[in-house]
């Protein structure tokens, strides 16, 4: 008998749903763009079976991907499970034997050794290939089309570390994939890799590096001459994983760091500029560039950890206050012989998430969106939230201009990653649309919503009536349809 735990993980809106589907022409309510011709691909976690060890986070689900292809004004729908080496070794079993979130201590006797990756964190396309992403493995290929699993890549023996990164980069000037992998040489290990791919997919080359302690290092930037690294101290040890606590917990004993790391073959770890800050989470990026000898890295920034789920390694209380997080800006000149990086905040909206043009990827932008948390505004958890957080409200900010927007859901809704979809190849900045899903709580529904991406605030000018709950997903991608035309045409 199959039995989900009942705790908040697991009930009301965050009741595993297990489904996949294929709908044609979705019900719209306004008027979905004709320009827009693409699809947007979205990923979540989603148990296939019940936790091994009774309960469980949802950072620890299966990969199911979902994908929305529009095309004259229309809409049509298609979700499958991201089958990793782990889903077939359980799908196989009729049963979970991988256990606690990247605790390999936890599993059956029968998996130890074996890849543990879900593929539940992002959905990338580049040359052609779906990557379905979880930071603890390789990258997982899909069919973009089908959503068949292909399997997982080394890219033709060339990548030699154990990870790759859910956030990988494009280059909008080279077109090549930027990506990386930390924990390398495997679980708890200090090595990192950064990865450069070209357009066609061919991994060029790597450089090996050390973090000056083993972190989450989940997400990164680029500028045209640099990849860039925060190290925050949500960290771990084999004594954590021995004794069945979370893998991650958050040491405000140990600072932060900023590494510079030049985007050259044959670097090397003696090529790369540290700098050394304040104890701060930091998880996503917005983005990066550079003026001159000056870098500028924008990201949400909170003065301690904002995951409650990953508790302070010395069991300190969550603080949500000063777990808010804070569009903020480091910045280090490469001529000095700086130290430290310098600090700015850019906001006062508590937001995560952040999304830009990505055609503006490693240059000096203007836009950009995040998931805010509005406590100015009425909150009915109908059904649930997931991670605890309240993601009730889109922000965008003007950075040109120094403004900002906001649009709130609702009491009982609660909103996931937004993306931009530019209105053409060559349109400027900004001009556009972001495509979000939106939870709605109480009826146990969701909804795909489209805005003006530079007129947020006056709402969505189409909501697109999705036929299955979506649960909370994590990171998705909009790829134009002149990407994949020569691929459906193959199909």
């Amino acid at each position: 008998m199959t039995t989900f735990p009942e705790v908040p993980a697991f009930t009301g809106f965050n009741t595993p749903s297990r489904v996949e589907a294929e709908v044609h022409d979705l019900n719209v309510v306004g008027t979905i763009p004709p320009e827009m011709n693409g699809t947007f691909f979205r990923v979540q976690p989603e148990h296939q079976f019940p936790p091994k060890l009774g309960d469980d986070i949802a950072f620890n689900g299966d990969g199911m991907i979902s994908m929305f292809r529009f095309q004259d004004g229309k809409v049509d729908f298609r979700q499958r499970w991201a089958k990793t080496d782990k889903w077939k070794l359980e799908n196989a079993a009729g049963r979970a034997l991988f256990g606690a979130y990247r605790n390999p201590l936890t599993d059956d006797a029968e998996v130890k050794g074996k890849i543990r990756g879900t593929a539940n964190t992002n959905a990338f396309i580049h040359g052609g290939k779906l990557y379905a992403l979880k930071e603890d493995s390789p990258a997982l290929v899909m069919d973009p089309i089908t959503l068949e699993t292909q399997g997982y890549t080394d890219f033709d023996g060339k990548m030699t570390g154990e990870t790759f990164s859910a956030h990988p980069k494009t280059d909008p000037v080279t077109g090549n994939l930027c990506s990386f992998g930390y924990a390398s040489k495997g679980v708890l290990t200090r090595d990192m890799t950064y990865y450069e791919i070209s357009p066609s997919g061919e991994l060029l080359y790597e450089i090996w590096f050390e973090v000056p302690y083993y972190a989450m290092m989940h997400d990164f930037a680029i500028t045209a001459d640099y990849a860039l690294f925060s190290v925050m101290p949500m960290t771990s040890s084999w004594e954590r994983l021995k004794a069945g606590k979370p893998h991650f917990g958050f040491d405000t004993s140990l600072p932060s760091y900023l590494a510079v790391v030049p985007r050259k073959p044959g670097a090397t770890a003696a090529d790369i500029r540290w700098y050394k800050g304040d104890t701060c989470f930091a998880g996503h990026v917005m983005n990066a560039w550079q003026e001159g000898t000056k870098i500028f890295l924008d990201m949400p920034v909170a003065s301690n950890n904002m995951m409650p789920f990953f508790p302070d390694i010395n069991d300190a209380p969550f603080d949500p206050v000063a777990g808010s997080t804070f569009l903020t800006r480091w910045t280090v000149d490469l001529s000095q012989n700086e130290e430290t990086y310098q600090t700015e905040r850019l906001s006062d909206m508590i937001g995560e998430f952040p999304r830009l043009d990505d055609r503006m990827t490693g240059k000096k932008y203007r836009y950009g969106w995040m998931v805010v948390i509005d406590p100015s505004q009425p909150v009915e958890l109908k059904g649930g939230s997931a991670g605890g957080w309240v993601m009730n409200t889109l922000g965008m900010v003007d950075l040109e201009a120094g403004t900002e927007q906001k649009w709130w859901c609702g009491p009982t809704s609660s909103i996931q990653e937004p993306c931009f979809v530019p209105r053409s190849p060559d349109a400027a900045e900004g001009d556009g649309w972001i495509v979000m899903v939106c939870n709605r709580l109480e009826t146990h529904s969701s909804d795909l919503l489209i805005f003006d991406a530079t007129q947020i605030a006056k709402g969505p000018i189409a909501t697109i009536n999705i036929p299955v709950r979506l649960r909370f997903g994590l990171h998705g991608n909009w790829a134009d349809a002149s990407s994949l035309h020569s691929l459906e045409l193959a199909a």
